[in-house]
């Protein structure tokens, strides 16, 4: 099977991650590309919602490569994050070696010991999954919300990212033929240490201007209408100068987006806002806070700067 290359200009790193309808700055095009051709991770903050995780769904799509996450938490551990082995399936194949061993059949105590412990009963997690050659080039690794995690887990990182390799004490060292593409995302919830972003490539993705938004809008909900789609995309830019706890990404303003359409709306007003701010606000404290005079007062502000613009 021929694979796909990797893009061999920021130009043509725009422009694959635009065949899967992301629309990236050039300064994010131009660290992606950096870090496929030095294979490199990537490392990504930024807040939530504004396009991290999609990074590494697109380059699997595009680069027609698996995907492999591992979703980031509190105490997750080597035994979810790597591998583990098949306890029950170990105990079962024990217990058939000893009754073999009752009926004459020799039950050499080294021999179960050796098969009990081979790979048919290795529970493969997505690093040691990431490590494993594939006949479509070496996979795309998301490490999804790494600030999740404890230090502990983040130094067992970096000793995988170094060689990317991983020890299996009854099998031995597992070492990737070809690196997997990695992505490190985070929230910056915490910092994460220095020694693992030194690692990295990295890349701050902030929220985009109004004209970016805009584009992003209309390739991801195609279906709403030009007049609303700018003034989606207007109040949302408006709302984010706001002091809101959490302001709305541009995941929330395509959620907005789609639920407006779905209700038919051609063009914003006031009722319709405060009765579908729930897809665009995710606190009530925020939502609570945009009385229906104040989103009143913001929507006549954004309709006067589109007439203004055109």
């Amino acid at each position: 099977m021929t694979l796909t290359p990797l893009p061999n200009s920021i130009d043509a790193t725009i422009g694959l991650l635009a065949k899967a309808d992301y629309i990236a700055d050039r300064s994010l095009a131009t660290v992606l590309y950096l870090a496929l051709k030095m294979g490199r991770p990537l490392f990504v903050e930024g807040e939530a919602g504004v396009g991290k995780t999609e990074i590494a769904r697109v380059l699997s799509q595009t680069l027609r490569r698996k995907l492999i996450r591992l979703q980031c938490y509190e105490g997750l551990d080597v035994s979810a994050a790597v591998y583990e082995w098949n306890y029950g399936a170990q105990m079962i194949a024990i217990r058939l070696a000893e009754a073999e061993g009752k009926d004459g059949i020799s039950g050499d105590r080294e021999r179960i010991e050796h098969d009990v412990f081979s790979e048919r009963f290795l529970i493969k997690r997505p690093l040691l999954q990431a490590l494993e050659p594939d006949a479509d080039g070496p996979p795309v690794l998301l490490i999804d919300e790494i600030d999740r995690t404890d230090e502990a887990f983040e130094a067992f990182l970096l000793e995988v990212l170094a060689d990317f390799q991983v020890t299996v004490p009854e099998l031995g060292t597992i070492k990737a033929a070809h690196p997997p593409i990695v992505v490190i995302t985070s929230n910056r919830t915490r910092e994460v240490h220095d020694a693992l972003k030194r690692r990295c490539l990295y890349h701050w993705v902030g929220y985009p201007d109004a004209k970016r938004e805009l584009a992003i809008l209309r390739a991801k909900v195609p279906d709403v209408s030009k007049t609303l789609s700018q003034q989606v995309v207007a109040f949302v830019q408006a709302l984010r100068k706001e002091d809101l706890f959490k302001v709305p990404g541009v995941a929330e303003t395509l959620d907005w987006a789609g639920a407006l359409t779905e209700l038919d709306v051609v063009a914003l007003d006031p009722a319709t806002v405060s009765d579908t701010l729930g897809a665009l606000l995710k606190y009530q404290d925020d939502i609570a806070r945009l009385d229906q005079a104040k989103v009143k007062a913001l929507l006549d502000e954004v309709k006067s700067e589109l007439r203004a613009a055109e």
